[in-house]
Parts: structure tokens; C-alpha cells; sequence
């Protein structure tokens, strides 16, 4: 018979917290020094809990095992925190750092002026903290929230470990619900995946089963309906026909077709899905997506009606005037290209570098601002409108900036209802225009007002939803300059020349660092490992030493992808160890090791900052007692709350869809097999043409050659193309 071995019986350990040696706020895991009765040392505990803050008394259950490396340590099973009760406790509690405005040094002038009533003083007397000398209101207010928000937190914290969750968008949750966080999220689990950043539909559905929610319920299906056509959307996609989409969802919630048809009619009914049945097919939209894509086509019919701006003049002796001021003679095309713009109330000049589009859209601003046109000038990201400035003289914004999001509202302040006061309006890297923000773009613009859309219709479609410069041109429903020329001096860069045959799906030169000095070079490395290290020695190295450029401030790594050990996640660890070895202060929160001295990119629009998805910035500093990280953008000093970090990623590398819009004065690209699933010709040549001073290729041929001749761009499912082509029939 075989033997049951016995159930080893937890014991139970409890004493205040003297030091906290490792938190991980992702997951909750923790080292903690414990001084506990009729032990001479401080005991090693190891468990998980959701917060971890010297002075807390814990209560622990579990067993003493000897770890090889530390020694004895005490594995906790459960581990619970109380707050202390000693003043010593209390003190080291509130000097934590924990409640933001409270360090050492005001922990204990609390402790002196209020000894163990302390907590409740905060919690249920708070303007007392005013009589304390040094607390001013804004430190009050600090104390305040940051007290509020820790018991709240706490309390979801416990809500969401309870059900199997991990800990580490509590305080997102909180901010985004408040003191009914609790409440609303057992009353829609699935609200989560929708509203808090980090949080997938599978976690939430995970959460739901816990809750009691039937998988085979209509809230459940409809809530994974919205999760499909939000990925969707993701990948480019504006709307789903309803037969694919029915697939995709049978897939992901493994219930049957008939519920899940249901639940898309329940959608439709209540306003929140929108059924197209364009060109005898049926298609499913989320309902923004179809308005944004309707009013897109609206709006561009309403601008192109009506008289051009620009009043009467004598077009010869205007473009003559311009190749004096200039100095530049225009090609005939470009000379074509700004009569129509005299013309046409909406154009759409495009092509690829080193053809003159920069020439060509100086020459018709001159005529425009000469003949006292007002031109407003803007771009989708903060680079590209940096770009555009310096290259015309005249200032620039990004369009999130020129239509002034008002966050109070959550709406811009430029709409139809109050446009933009301009004459003309120049829209540059318009490729990475999605339907929703060129539709509130055009909304602003005024209708006697003239559009310049300016754009490389080769490069990658927007990230967000549409292929709205394609669709343009497609639909023929505007007039397209299409440039093709390259121009003399352009034609002398490698880097340009490499990109048009790129384009042309050939293979570019590859020349080795080691022959004549070029722009462009191409290093051969077949295994990853091999990759990695040369990747480290050419930025931290080789580019500095040969061509002077600075390993953090001048050089941007580019892979096509963020996952696999090549992605640009791996890549950033890598030359994030090599370019920043020894950081003054660091901190880890969202799985991510942050650091002073690190370049970093914002991946979300954050329109209380002012910081947009794509912007690039610089660690400053970390603030312990603050839990603040602050970051520049271009001059502007911008603090984080350490909540907020998953806001922005290490920028070493990035990924070329990131990339966009932007300019470097030097690209390293790496490819390899590892990439397949993204290797496209359009990929590899906006990854080419962000590099403005020198590109360097690295990786194998055959990742190059994959690439040149996967020339199809993927199929996004949009129907502004149709649309367009309908107003004009």
C-alpha cells in the first residue's frame, strides 16, 4: 500500500517590517527583513503581498527552508500587512516614501506633534497637518491624496489578489474608477479590458469566471466581440466582414456562432456596433470608426468646393519670382505641381526622399504668405512638425497641438463648430494619418480654406485604423502630384539612392564599413548572438569613433518588431547595460528597469502632458520620496508618477512603425530571419529613409532579400477608398 505523505503544517510568523530588500510592483513579490519576538536576528521572509513598506507589522503563514545562496528564510504562503502600532513603527511607516509629501524628516515631526493618533489625524482630521511647521497646502494636499489613494489601493489590491489577479494596475484602477472601483468592477469585469491600459480581455475574462460569470453569457460575448474589432483595429483595420469576424470570435471565446450572433445584433441595437452592407457585403464596424470614416469622406467634398484662396495672379511670373528668391530652379514638374496648387482647393503632393517635395512646398508657401495667405502648418508627431518648421521658416505644430485637446473635456478645441482660423492648411507625413484623427483634422479646417497634403504613399499606412493617403490617391477623387525626379544632389547620397531601389524592390549596394567612406553600408551577421555584438560595438564604438556621432543622442537602433531576442524589447536591455552602465538612481516598475541617463519613448497620447505617442525623451531624474521620474522632451521637463511608467519604454531601439515621421542623423537597422512574419519592402524602406546622415543595414542577406520581395502590404479593411470614389461618380 502506498504510503500518503503527511500535509507539512504551516506555522505562523508575525513582527514589524525593518527593511524592504526587493519589491517587485509588477507581481507583488517581496524580500523583507523582519524583526520577530525571541529572535536575536532579523528573519528573511519571502512571499507576495501588494505593497511593502518599512514599519508595517505582517502576519505571516508558511515554512523555514534553507535557500543555498541567502540561508535560512521564512516562505510565506500568505502574507498579510497591519499597519504598525509602535510610534517607531509609525515613524518608519510614514517616512517610507509611501505617502507622497512624507519622507523621513517629516514623519517624524508628525510623530512629535500628534505621537500614535497620527494615522487617524490624516484620515479623519487632516487640517490639523497645517499646524505642523513645513506643511504648506501644497504638501497638505499631497499627504492628503496620497493617503486616500493607499487605502483605496489597498483595498482593490486585496479585491483583485483575492480573485487571482496581480497587483500591478491597482492604482490605474483606482484612478481611473475611484473609491467605486470595487463596486463597477464586479458589477462588468470585462469594462477593464476596455479602460485600463495593461489589462487584456483575457485577464478580464479570467476574472469574470471567478466573479461567476457564465462563459456562455451575452455579456461575456459581446464583450469579446468589441475585444476582437479593437485588435482589429489595431492591426489597421477600420471594419471586419461579418463572416471572417464571427471566425475570429469563435476562436477566442469558444462558445458557439449563434450566441455570438446575438450579441453583435444586441451591439448594433444599443448604438455601440454599426453593420455596412457597401457593395453587397456585409461588414461590422465599431461605431467611431464607421462615423470617422463617413465624415472623412464628407469633410473632404465640402473642402473641395467652392473658390481657391489664392486670389488672381500671373502663375509664370509668381513661379519665376519664387527661383529668385529661392536661388533653386524648379523642375517642370515641380513648376506643374504649384500651378495646380494655385488651383486646387485639396491636393496631395507625394514621393519618395530626394525628389523635391521640401523644394516644391517651400516655393508654394512663398507665393502663399507673399500674397498674405494665412498658412498654419502641422504634422502628426512632434519630430516630423520640427522637421517641417526648419525646413519652411515658418512655425509648426503637431496636430493634437494645433487643435488644442482640451483635456477637461476630452474633446479638441478646434471642430466644426470652431475651425481653425487659416487660408491654407499643409498637412506633412500625412502616410501616418489614421481615419479618426485626419477626420477631426478636416473638421477644424475652415471651407474657403485650401489643403496641402503632403506625404510618401511608399511608407508604412498610419499605426492606428485606415490607409488614409493611399485611399486619397486610389479614389482619384483629389488631384496627386506624384514626384519621381531625383534630384542631382540628392542622387549623390547612398542612402537615398539605396531607398528608391529598395522601393523598387532591388537589391541596394552592400558595401562593407571597410571599403570607401559612404552613407550607406550593409554588415553581414547570420547568428543572433553574433547580431547583439556587433550592434553594441558599432553604436557604443565604432559609429563614434569613425564618423563622431554620440551613442545615445545621434543614433537610433530600428528592428521591424518588438518581440524575439532581435526585437527591439531585447535590444533595449542589451544597449541599455552597454550605453548606461553605472545610472546615479533606478528604479523597476511594469516589468522595466528605469534609469537616469535612458532614452525613452512615450507610447500613448497623454494630452494632460502634452506628450504624444512617438516622442522621444531623456531620464532626468527619480525622485524616491516624490515617486516621481522626470523626463525631457526637447527642453520640456515632464514628471511621471511611478504608476504612470507604463506610459513610456526604453528607446535604444524601437520598433520602425515607432519610428515614423521621426529623422536621425544615424540608423542602424537590424534584420534578420528572426523578423520574418514583419519582413515587407514598405517596412525596410521607412526604416532606410529615417536615417538622414548614415544608415547601416545589420543582419543576413536573406532577411534582405525577404523583405525586397514581400511587396504586398497587408489588406486593411476600410472603405474610404469606395467612398470617395462614390461622391465624385
Amino acid at each position: 500500500m502506498e504510503s500518503v505523505k503527511p500535509i507539512p503544517q504551516l506555522e505562523l510568523l508575525e513582527g514589524p517590517v525593518e527593511r524592504v530588500t526587493y519589491h517587485n510592483a509588477e507581481n507583488g513579490f517581496c524580500v523583507l527583513k523582519v524583526l520577530v519576538a525571541g529572535q536575536k536576528d532579523l528573519i528573511t521572509v519571502v512571499g507576495y503581498n501588494a505593497h511593502a513598506t518599512a514599519g508595517e507589522h505582517i502576519e505571516a503563514q508558511g515554512q523555514w527552508f534553507n535557500d543555498h545562496q541567502h540561508g535560512l528564510q521564512f516562505k510565506a504562503q500568505t502574507l498579510r500587512t497591519i499597519p504598525p502600532t509602535t510610534l517607531e513603527g509609525m515613524e518608519k511607516y510614514l517616512g517610507s516614501g509611501l505617502i507622497k509629501g512624507i519622507g523621513p524628516h517629516y514623519a517624524s515631526k508628525l510623530i512629535k506633534a500628534f505621537g500614535a493618533t497620527v494615522f487617524e489625524i490624516i484620515e479623519q482630521e487632516p487640517q490639523r497637518l497645517l499646524s505642523v511647521e513645513g506643511i504648506g497646502q501644497v504638501r497638505y494636499r499631497k499627504i492628503v491624496q496620497g493617503w486616500q489613494e493607499q487605502r483605496v489601493v489597498r483595498q482593490i489590491m486585496v479585491f483583485l489578489q483575492s480573485h487571482g489577479i496581480g497587483t500591478m494596475r491597482a492604482v490605474r484602477i483606482y484612478k481611473t474608477y475611484g473609491e467605486q472601483s470595487v463596486e463597477i468592477v464586479q458589477a462588468n469585469p470585462y469594462r477593464l479590458a476596455h479602460d485600463i491600459r495593461g489589462i487584456g480581455f483575457k485577464t478580464a475574462d479570467q476574472l469574470a469566471q471567478k466573479l461567476g460569470i457564465d462563459r456562455h453569457s451575452l455579456i461575456r460575448a459581446q464583450a469579446g466581440i468589441n475585444h476582437v474589432l479593437l485588435t482589429l483595429s489595431e492591426e489597421g483595420h477600420c471594419a471586419f466582414p461579418l463572416a471572417l469576424l464571427l471566425e475570429e470570435a469563435v476562436k477566442l471565446l469558444e462558445i458557439p456562432p449563434d450566441i455570438i450572433q446575438t450579441a453583435i445584433q444586441q451591439e448594433i441595437q444599443e448604438g455601440r456596433l454599426v453593420q455596412d452592407t457597401l457593395e453587397e457585403e456585409m461588414w461590422i464596424y465599431l461605431r467611431h470608426l464607421y462615423r470617422a470614416e463617413i465624415e472623412l469622406a464628407e469633410q473632404l467634398q465640402r473642402l473641395q468646393a467652392g473658390k481657391h484662396p489664392l486670389p488672381a495672379i500671373q502663375i509664370e511670373k509668381a513661379i519665376d519670382w519664387v527661383e529668385t528668391q529661392t536661388g533653386l530652379m524648379l523642375a517642370e514638374s515641380q513648376k506643374a505641381a504649384v500651378t495646380l496648387a494655385t488651383q486646387a482647393k485639396v491636393l496631395v503632393i507625394t514621393g519618395g526622399p530626394g525628389v523635391g517635395k521640401t523644394t516644391l512646398v517651400n516655393s508654394i508657401l512663398k507665393i502663399f504668405t507673399a500674397k498674405k495667405l494665412t498658412c498654419l502648418l502641422t504634422a502628426p508627431t512632434g519630430r516630423a512638425a520640427k522637421r517641417l518648421s526648419e525646413s519652411t521658416g515658418l512655425e509648426a505644430k503637431t496636430v493634437h497641438r494645433l487643435l488644442a485637446f482640451d483635456p477637461t473635456s476630452a474633446q479638441f478645441t478646434h471642430n466644426r463648430e470652431k475651425p481653425l482660423s487659416c487660408d491654407v492648411l499643409v498637412l506633412d507625413e500625412s502616410s501616418m494619418m489614421d481615419v479618426v484623427l485626419m477626420n477631426k483634422l478636416l473638421q477644424a479646417v475652415p471651407t474657403e480654406a485650401a489643403v496641402l497634403i503632403v506625404g510618401d504613399v511608399d511608407q508604412l499606412p498610419s499605426v492606428g485604423p485606415g490607409n488614409v493617403l493611399s485611399d486619397l490617391i486610389a479614389s482619384q477623387a483629389v488631384p496627386v502630384v506624384r514626384l519621381t525626379e531625383i534630384f542631382r544632389q540628392a542622387a549623390q547620397s547612398q542612402i537615398i539612392t539605396s531607398a528608391h531601389r529598395i522601393n523598387e524592390g532591388k537589391m541596394p549596394p552592400l558595401k562593407a564599413p571597410t571599403e570607401e567612406l559612404s552613407d550607406f553600408y550593409f554588415i553581414e551577421a547570420q547568428e543572433p548572438e553574433q547580431v547583439q555584438t556587433l550592434l553594441i560595438k558599432l553604436v557604443k564604438e565604432r559609429i563614434p569613433q569613425r564618423f563622431g556621432y554620440k551613442p545615445i543622442a545621434d543614433i537610433q537602433v530600428l528592428a521591424p518588431m518588438n518581440r524575439s531576442g532581435l526585437g527591439a524589447r531585447s535590444l533595449n536591455l542589451e544597449l541599455q547595460k552597454a550605453l548606461n552602465p553605472n545610472p546615479l538612481l533606478t528604479v523597476e516598475r511594469f516589468g522595466t528597469r528605469f534609469c537616469v541617463g535612458d532614452k525613452v519613448m512615450q507610447i500613448e497620447n497623454n494630452y494632460e502632458k502634452e506628450v504624444f505617442n512617438g516622442d522621444l525623451g531623456l531620464i532626468q531624474n527619480i525622485n524616491e520620496l516624490e515617486k516621481e521620474v522626470t523626463i525631457d522632451f526637447d527642453g520640456r521637463l515632464i514628471a511621471y508618477d511611478w504608476d504612470e511608467l507604463d506610459e513610456v519604454v526604453l528607446a535604444y531601439a524601437c520598433t520602425i512603425h515607432k519610428s515614423q515621421g521621426s529623422e536621425y542623423p544615424v540608423v542602424v537597422v537590424v534584420l534578420h530571419t528572426q523578423h520574418f512574419q514583419m519582413l515587407r519592402r514598405n517596412l525596410l524602406y521607412t526604416g532606410v529613409t529615417r536615417g538622414k546622415k548614415l544608415v547601416i543595414l545589420l543582419g543576413s542577406k536573406k532577411a534582405l532579400w525577404i523583405a525586397l520581395k514581400h511587396s504586398e502590404a497587408g489588406k486593411r479593411y476600410s472603405r474610404l477608398e469606395s467612398r470617395l470614389r462614390l461622391k465624385i461618380s
